[in-house]
């Protein structure tokens, strides 16, 4: 027997797609994660006090810094909207943390 009937197709309708996350993004993420867990130790974010505000400052630190030309952080040699991701993925889990009412399909 060839083909596929309808009892064999895979219902992945209503499913995340995290295949259309682009690759070089979601590498410049885990650089940026690994440079702060060795940094900082794993998962120390979570620890920071005031942690909305200094997490909004550093985001908006590495977009000016990009805006205005930089493509590259000094510090940690990685790119700037690398930072700018890993910051901004931890103020989405510090408001969903906060507001447990979050659901992902109001993301």
């Amino acid at each position: 027997m060839s083909g596929f009937s309808d009892q064999d197709h895979k219902a992945d309708s209503g499913k995340l797609r995290y295949d259309l996350i682009p690759v070089l993004a979601e590498e410049a993420l885990a650089a940026a994660l690994t440079h702060g867990a060795e940094r900082y130790g794993e998962d120390s974010w979570r620890l920071v006090p005031d942690a909305r505000a200094r997490y909004t400052a550093a985001l908006m630190r590495h977009l000016t810094a990009w805006r205005k030309g930089e493509l590259t952080d000094p510090d940690s040699k990685l790119p700037h909207m690398a930072h700018v991701l890993a910051n901004a993925v931890f103020l989405l889990e510090l408001d969903a943390a906060k507001n447990a009412t979050i659901e992902l399909d109001e993301l």
